[in-house]
């Protein structure tokens, strides 16, 4: 098991906070980024989670966490990028100015990290180093209502590719593409039921999931270049 730490971006809450908290289970460190200070990092923290307060929406803010980054690191055995943002698209005014930082967070936050992180994953090497980027089942069909999203997830799922060419043998660079895995608080039950309807399996399965998806990730050998679906079939209906 590597001592060098796993980098989780946005994961403060939900999937990325579920995923930290699994492998601070099974052994390994992790540093996670998180937008704004919340009550929930305190329980993080209390687990030996070391915690970054990070601004994707500028590229000032980005370069001011990898600066951050090194200073609290030398090395990296994973850097798994989950931050993100489930914006609409807005109407009139402001539509640039979306689309310029859901650029930002999914594609150019990515982007800068990997180039400027990558002899930290390097140097972490013992067997093998990882870069994950967790995109969206969206990006095979496009939005009505979300189409700024989808299109910069569609900017990162490409940039595994170049990332896996430019990076490989040292670093294996995949993605992981899910549809609905967890439910809001404020989701009630006809919400729940249409959510479970979309895909041939019937279900709203839980951050378990993609849990399972990250872990083989780290595990193989000799994946790379990669989108691993996660949803329950919906690509099919």
């Amino acid at each position: 098991m590597s001592q060098s730490p796993i980098l989780i971006t946005g994961g403060a809450q939900r999937l990325g906070r579920y995923c930290a908290e699994r492998l601070i289970d099974d052994g390994h460190p992790v540093i996670i980024s998180y937008r704004r200070e919340r009550e929930e990092l305190d329980a993080l923290r209390a687990l030996g989670i070391r915690t970054v307060q990070a601004d994707f929406s500028s590229e000032a803010g980005i370069q001011a966490f990898i600066a951050a980054i090194r200073e609290l690191t030398p090395t990296l055995r994973a850097i798994v990028h989950n931050a993100g943002d489930w914006a609409p698209d807005g109407d009139g005014e402001g539509q640039g100015e979306l689309f310029e930082h859901l650029f930002r967070v999914h594609m150019q936050a990515p982007y800068l990290i990997n180039l400027a992180l990558r002899d930290l994953l390097e140097a972490g090497v013992e067997t093998q180093a990882d870069i994950v980027h967790m995109s969206d089942f969206v990006v095979q069909k496009g939005s009505r209502k979300h189409a700024a999203y989808a299109a910069s997830k569609a900017g990162l799922e490409n940039l595994t590719l170049s990332f896996a060419s430019m990076f490989a043998p040292r670093i294996q660079v995949n993605t992981i593409a899910p549809a609905l895995i967890m439910l809001r608080p404020d989701d009630d039950d006809d919400y729940a039921e249409r959510a479970r309807a979309k895909s041939l399996m019937q279900q709203v399965p839980g951050p378990g999931v993609i849990w399972q998806a990250l872990r083989y990730l780290l595990d193989s050998p000799y994946v790379t270049g990669t989108t691993l679906p996660v949803d329950g079939g919906r690509h099919l209906r």
